[in-house]
């Protein structure tokens, strides 16, 4: 049964267009189930109604014309249960809805379940049998396991129908994804295609037969040789049958039957890649299908093969690419690295069909003042390659060739923004001071690029985070000593006398180095921050002595150890610190004039158990400083990054504000200076409620250090305590950004959460 199941989801999901590929999934489904019927109905909410869109067994000319409400029929009950309901005589069920022309008088028995993706109900599959019976256990499980596995196929593939559908009628309604970073763009968008992977490849047909032939023997041959080059290679270290798999990869290319069937589809008119594809998954299958486990692994081989194939048949194609003068940079998962290649070449904002809005990617996007979108809808890329879009970053709307109309809106929207922006700058270098005196220092997280972007025309009193993995991960092995001395006296030079957090070695997680690779199942619970550095006290020692005497003269470096989650961290730790500085201190040989001071020392509250020991920690401690984007992650025990839980994603969870408030007021209890790095601090809601909390600093990248101080500027503490006050009472997430939201419209700062002022 495994192996159908696999079968009817790899072909439905190879075909182009969804009405077709729904005909033959209900005519594989009544067969392998041996009913009498099987029926898909698919949502559609604008009407609320579910749409009989394809059946073997049902009237054909039923099909894109019969309609059930949602909340009619057994169908409408299956949609509304969300789950399956099992029926031995249809006719009988006080939810039975007579449709004539559907012509089911003869069916008696019903079994529905509903498709879900990601709490949407897409539709509902149906079987049905002329014998009044109740369906099988195994048959109701195979018809649940089936239309799970389908959900995601048929998402996609109604993606790709919409953007088909645009051809005919000029317009695209908007494609939805998570707010990454606010702001507005509107230009062109530019593809970022991902690396040779089949998974990836958008079947697609094409014109140009011949050519695609060319292209497909092109790459054979191409593959040939890298296989041939690949055998030489490892021939001088490996002498055993180990390369045979090479001769293998060459006589699969050598096949007839391989290339004879890569060619008959591109005779139906499918690109090459797309002829590939279909080959190459159905070969998968069979071999998955097989019982002897040493063939059935034969599987990833011809995965394999068919990867070498596609980065072959993609590189000829590859050209220089021009760009236009402003664009949107769309793509399967935008990384940092692509923000850094791209925005000083017109890069207008990003769309990452993965990720969360605390993705690396979208955190990066706002310390540079890039709108985003991240976990947007699967979507096919190639097709919106030079399509004019709308991104709008503040309610993650993405809307391809929109009417002149919508332009038009969105070009005035975007003025408003413009004109904000440029008022906040006005209070850029003003103190931040609520109207009632209340003041709050604003400081630098820096360090996410290499550049020098943390100067002191960004309005800010000191760098709050600087992260020093950049100079670690640039390079071919871990930086010396003096490397990083020097870079550090440039840190800590650009505010003198005005303290700089620096934080310790922070890798691990979704950071990682080249080489220094860390290979594990779950790695933000793994091997990261201060554990790695106390188990290789050689990395952890150099730093901080490079840290040390970057400071001598300057005596504004403090220093922050991440990850902490329990007291023997912290106390090896100043061990090691201690140890360097009586170690400089004896090596430097200074005289009176300049001294080596200890810098003050803190650590980051970002697990959750640190918040439990904070009595312990304050006496040992200099400060604290809240993680808050890890904290959230732990707490709600969330994956920042990955993108079908990022909705669960949320600072403005009740248990994270009140896990904030707590660590404020145990810090007050104890004396102990707090401050805050996280993404939380930047965004005026969050700013608020963190001042009414009584956080001493709030640290952000320089891009929202006007911002923030315009809101703090236009404020009553007074005011702030009490909007804290109520949203600490609220029971969910929802609830809270409803409340601020309207709370920041009485303040006339609405227009720092949406489009417009």
């Amino acid at each position: 049964m495994l192996t159908i199941l696999r079968r009817i989801v790899l072909e439905f999901s190879q075909e182009p267009e969804l009405e077709r590929g729904l005909l033959h999934l209900v005519n594989q489904i009544k067969h392998a189930l041996s009913t009498d019927c099987c029926s898909v109905y698919l949502a559609d909410y604008a009407k609320e109604h579910f749409v009989l869109m394809a059946s073997d067994g049902l009237a054909k000319n039923s099909l894109g014309q019969t309609t059930i409400g949602f909340s009619e029929g057994i169908v409408g009950l299956v949609g509304q249960r969300e789950e399956p309901i099992n029926i031995a005589n249809a006719h009988d069920h006080p939810h039975f809805y007579h449709a004539p022309e559907v012509e089911e008088e003869d069916l008696q028995a019903f079994l529905g379940t509903p498709i879900i993706h990601q709490r949407k109900v897409l539709g509902i599959l149906t079987i049905q049998q002329k014998d009044a019976r109740f369906f099988t256990e195994n048959e109701e499980a195979f018809l649940v396991t089936l239309s799970a596995q389908l959900a995601t196929a048929i998402a996609n593939a109604e993606a790709r129908g919409v953007i088909a559908r645009q051809q005919d009628t000029g317009w695209l309604k908007q494609l939805n994804g998570i707010p990454g970073a606010p702001g507005i763009a509107l230009c062109e968008i530019v593809v970022s295609q991902p690396k040779a992977d089949l998974r990836t490849v958008t079947l697609e047909k094409v014109d140009n037969k011949s050519e695609q032939k060319s292209r497909f023997d092109l790459a054979v041959k191409q593959t040939r040789k890298d296989f041939e080059k690949l055998a030489l290679k490892l021939s001088d270290k490996i002498s055993d049958d180990s390369l045979d798999i090479f001769e293998v990869y060459k006589q699969l290319l050598d096949s007839s039957h391989l290339s004879e069937e890569i060619s008959a589809k591109i005779n139906f008119g499918w690109s090459a890649e797309s002829a590939l594809k279909q080959v190459v998954d159905n070969y998968v299958v069979q071999f998955e299908a097989i019982e002897d486990g040493y063939l059935r692994e034969r599987a990833s081989d011809i995965k394999d093969l068919g990867n070498r194939l596609l980065m072959n048949l993609q590189s000829p194609s590859k050209v220089v690419k021009t760009f236009p003068k402003e664009f949107i940079l769309l793509a399967e998962d935008v990384t940092a690295s692509m923000l850094a290649e791209f925005q000083h070449r017109g890069l207008k904002g990003i769309v990452s069909l993965t990720g969360s809005n605390n993705s690396h990617a979208a955190i990066l996007a706002r310390a540079i003042g890039l709108p985003a979108i991240m976990g947007i809808e699967r979507v096919p890329l190639a097709p919106l390659n030079k399509h004019i879009a709308i991104l709008d970053g503040y309610s993650g709307e993405l809307f391809i060739d929109p009417h002149e109309s919508l332009k038009t809106e969105y070009r005035h929207l975007i003025t408003e923004e413009h004109a904000l922006a440029d008022k906040v700058q006005k209070v850029k270098d003003l103190p931040a001071l609520t109207k009632d005196g209340k003041a709050i220092e604003l400081h630098l997280n820096a360090g996410l690029s290499s550049g020098f972007e943390h100067s002191q025309h960004a309005g800010a009193v000191g760098i709050g985070l600087y992260r020093t993995e950049i100079p670690f991960m640039n390079r071919s092995c871990f930086p010396s000593e003096h490397e990083q001395t020097v870079l550090y006296q440039q840190v800590l030079s650009a505010f003198p006398s005005k303290p700089v957090t620096m934080r310790t070695l922070d890798v691990g997680g979704d950071k990682s180095l080249p080489y220094f690779p860390i290979s594990e199942d779950n790695p933000f619970l793994g091997w990261r921050g201060i554990r790695i550095t106390l188990d290789h006290p050689e990395i952890f020692l150099l730093q901080v002595r490079a840290m040390m005497k970057a400071s001598l003269g300057k005596n504004n470096l403090e220093i922050m150890l991440p990850m902490i989650s329990g007291i023997a961290e912290v106390d090896d730790s100043l061990r090691l610190i201690n140890q360097a500085y009586y170690e400089l201190s004896a090596e430097l040989n200074l005289d009176d004039t300049v001294k080596l001071v200890r810098p003050r020392i803190g650590i980051m509250i970002e697990v959750p158990s640190a918040i439990f020991l904070l009595k312990e920690l304050a006496g040992r401690v200099d400060f604290f400083s809240v993680g808050s984007n890890d904290l959230t992650q732990y707490l709600l025990a969330v994956d920042r990054n990955n993108a079908r839980v990022a909705n669960l994603y949320d600072s403005y969870h009740p248990a994270v504000l009140r896990a904030l408030n707590t660590i404020s007021q145990e810090s007050s209890k104890y004396l102990v200076p707090l401050s805050i790095c996280g993404e939380l601090a930047s965004e005026p809601a969050g700013a608020i409620l963190l001042l009414a909390m009584g956080y001493d600093k709030l640290s952000m990248n320089p891009h929202n250090i006007a911002r923030i101080k315009w809101v703090i500027r236009h404020i009553d503490f007074q005011r702030a305590k009490v909007i804290l006050s109520h949203a600490l009472t609220l029971s969910t997430a929802k609830q809270v950004h409803s409340y601020l939201n309207e709370q920041l419209e009485h303040l006339g700062l609405g227009g720092f959460i949406r489009a417009g002022i």
